[in-house]
């Protein structure tokens, strides 16, 4: 039994955990979305949210705090720079999670994470079908109604002449 257990160890060692953890939080800062599994999308969202919480107030305390998390100067500096003044009055709730199917190797469920401020989450490509002006086989064209139509031509050719004069 799992009682009271509240982290997913996600099959890792914490060393592990944490490292990878910590490389997805500077590819979702950097990047502003990322794919990954679904399970990892929701650990990685209870890791980075604190963070970007952090750094709405600019201190160097918060900036060391970050960093001890982040390992990334850039990440930190993007973090603190572009991202903290974009989500300043939201109260939280700064990352999205859309699930994107299964994969194709071991049908994990996989997800697309992103700030939800920034929102560059790819979207699926509309495929439009084009209507097909010709069909494969050629369609054999019926004799009589044309000759209808091109004698009914020069009988409403005259009347229109006649009605002009």
């Amino acid at each position: 039994m799992r009682h009271n257990k509240t982290i997913n160890h996600l099959g890792r060692k914490s060393g592990h955990r944490k490292a990878m953890l910590s490389n997805m939080a500077c590819s979702l800062i950097l990047h502003k979305h990322i794919q990954t599994t679904l399970a990892k999308a929701k650990s990685l969202r209870v890791y980075v949210e604190p963070l970007i919480t952090k750094s709405k107030n600019d201190t160097t305390a918060n900036r060391r705090v970050v960093f001890s998390y982040l390992k990334q100067k850039e990440a930190v500096t993007e973090l603190f720079r572009t991202v903290a003044p974009k989500v300043g009055e939201r109260p939280g709730g700064y990352t999205r999670i859309l699930k994107t199917g299964f994969r194709a190797g071991d049908a994990a469920d996989m997800a697309y994470i992103e700030l939800v401020d920034f929102a560059v989450a790819p979207v699926e490509k509309e495929v439009k079908a084009e209507k097909k002006t010709t069909t494969r086989r050629s369609r054999a064209k019926k004799a009589a109604p044309k000759a209808e139509t091109t004698e009914s031509k020069p009988e409403a050719k005259a009347s229109e002449t006649e009605e002009s004069k």
